[in-house]
């Protein structure tokens, strides 16, 4: 199925709007109909009685457009537009209570640094359109080697910007843990199944030119190691429990990258989906229990499942299948990358090994602080209500099975699926094993267990905790520096050149119309001279130009 009509006519230059339904997109479209639908439900519960809530249902409605422009795009066109409105819909959701300053600011840094990545693909939508004369994907796919390898690098880089933009990777992940500020069901929606799975839908999209430029590739796998084993170190160290699956799905967008970058899509793939589903259910989860409790605070919790028994079984498969324990989904997928980006680099392969284990930590510590032990908070927490805890047993469902269509996944998308590792499989258990038994051992006993930590230790927490001052870092050698010239080019340009033309040419016409006015004085003999002298000044200069 496929529908198509012009949009931009310039000549004899004609750019139509195309979109159709392929395997690919058909997965991607699954996971945004099913985690919006749960979405909108649990925002029943969650959103009463808050103002603004034809505003907030109507940009979620629109962004869920936007997220199926941007997967069923037969055009890299068609692509950025639904890509551009997705942007602005995350604008308008973080800062959904944009009376709050944090909020608002959160909605600019957003929008902004994903921006940045966003200029990187129009760029290279720029390059492709300049050496192949066309931006249709299906022509663009159809001969890769056309375009010549330094094409190729340049432009899957620039791709690959948009997408690490997008999809929070190293250094443009500084937005995904402030966005926190939206509420949380937009949490869920935009770490689950749209914005963040942008940029891992648009390199597999263009998965030929990725694999015919191995310098990209090798790239990717960089960056996306990197980001995963980062980002889960300071997941570990927040209190926040929305900031801890915040830098929790950096961190595994990092897995979806570094199997990108390993070749093998559609282990990338597979993970986004799982991801998609336990991530949500986390989410929303956390959702139910700030409803509850009224804290995101994790050392203000503590002996939420006495209360809150629903919410507590539905987060614990939720986090356990993002630990990788079997046989939840997240173990098929997790196994699936980790076995990949080993065999295609070992070192890769290990940070993700390291990165599964802090995985398992922070998703024992963070349990063990908000669902069991004794209540650390002042205020009475309850059980959510139906409306809310209904979508979340939909996801725990789904979160508990989808591994198992591993096989048919890949043969839906056209691929064949490499069968279980099981040594990387033992190795991926004991890694999630060692950090589930060590976050839930070491914070068994005290909230607050780091400060207890040797002070190197201690230090490298704090640091953790701050995400190792990357913000500060880009306040001040990015953000400062830009508002300095840009001030500077306001007091020149608009000050100087704009303001002193127009206010200047203002000025000249309002003095010439004041010195004309004083001869109109109303005197007649004034005017006679005036008169005089005109005709004198008359034949004076037609006498001197008939010389």
């Amino acid at each position: 199925m496929s529908l198509s009509w012009p949009w931009l006519v310039s000549g004899g230059v004609s750019i139509p709007l195309e979109f159709g339904i392929d395997p690919l997109a058909a997965v991607m479209l699954a996971v945004i109909g099913v985690v919006t639908l749960c979405v909108v439900v649990f925002s029943i519960g969650y959103m009463k009685g808050e103002r603004g809530l034809v505003r907030y249902f109507g940009v979620i409605a629109l962004f869920a457009l936007a997220m199926v422009m941007l997967v069923t795009a037969r055009s890299l066109v068609g692509l950025f537009v639904g890509w551009e409105l997705v942007g602005a819909c995350s604008y308008l959701l973080i800062g959904f209570w944009y009376e709050k300053p944090s909020a608002a600011e959160a909605a600019r840094k957003a929008f902004i640094v994903t921006r940045v990545g966003d200029a990187g693909l129009l760029l290279g939508m720029a390059l492709l359109w300049r050496e192949a004369g066309s931006l249709d994907i299906a022509t663009l796919l159809g001969r890769p080697e056309s375009l010549g390898s330094g094409v190729l690098v340049a432009a899957t880089l620039l791709l690959f910007a948009g997408a690490a933009g997008k999809s929070a990777q190293f250094p443009l992940h500084t937005w995904l843990p402030d966005a926190m500020e939206g509420p949380t069901p937009v949490s869920a929606l935009i770490h689950a199944a749209t914005m963040v799975a942008a940029g891992v839908f648009l390199v597999a999209r263009m998965w030929p030119l990725f694999a015919a430029a191995p310098t990209t590739l090798s790239v990717v796998i960089a960056i996306g190691a990197f980001t995963a084993l980062a980002a889960a170190t300071v997941a570990m160290a927040q209190s926040d429990i929305k900031k801890v699956l915040a830098y929790s799905t950096i961190s595994q967008l990092g897995f979806m990258f570094a199997a990108l970058g390993a070749g093998a899509w559609v282990a990338a793939l597979f993970h986004l989906v799982t991801h998609a589903a336990f991530k949500a259910l986390l989410f929303l989860s956390s959702g139910s229990v700030i409803h509850g409790s009224g804290t995101q605070d994790l050392r203000e919790m503590g002996g939420l499942s006495r209360k809150m028994p629903v919410t507590t079984v539905v987060w614990v498969v939720g986090g356990l299948a993002l630990a990788g324990v079997p046989p939840l989904a997240g173990f098929f997928s997790k196994d699936a990358v980790i076995a990949s980006v080993l065999h295609a680099s070992p070192l890769a392969g290990v940070a993700l090994v390291l990165a599964s284990v802090l995985t398992g930590a922070y998703v024992a510590r963070a349990t063990r602080l908000a669902f069991f032990g004794e209540y650390r908070g002042t205020s009475h927490p309850h059980e959510s209500p139906a409306v809310m805890t209904g979508p979340l047993l939909v996801l725990a469902v789904l979160a508990a099975v989808l591994g198992l269509a591993a096989t048919a996944f890949g043969t839906f998308l056209g691929a064949e699926h490499e069968a279980i590792s099981i040594p990387v499989a033992v190795v991926s258990v004991l890694a999630a094993g060692l950090g589930i038994a060590m976050g839930w051992i070491v914070w068994s006993r005290d909230a607050v267990a780091e400060q207890y930590f040797a002070p190197a230790l201690r230090r490298v927490w704090e640091a953790a905790r701050t995400g190792y001052g990357l913000d500060t870092l880009l306040d001040r050698v990015v953000v400062r520096p830009v508002a300095a010239v840009a001030r500077l080019a306001y007091g020149f340009v608009d000050g100087v050149a704009i303001d002193g033309v127009v206010e200047g040419t203002a000025s000249a016409a309002s003095g010439l119309g004041g010195l004309l006015a004083r001869l109109s004085n109303g005197e007649i003999g004034w005017y006679g001279t005036l008169m005089g002298l005109g005709t004198v000044l008359v034949i004076a200069a037609t006498i001197w130009l008939a010389r």
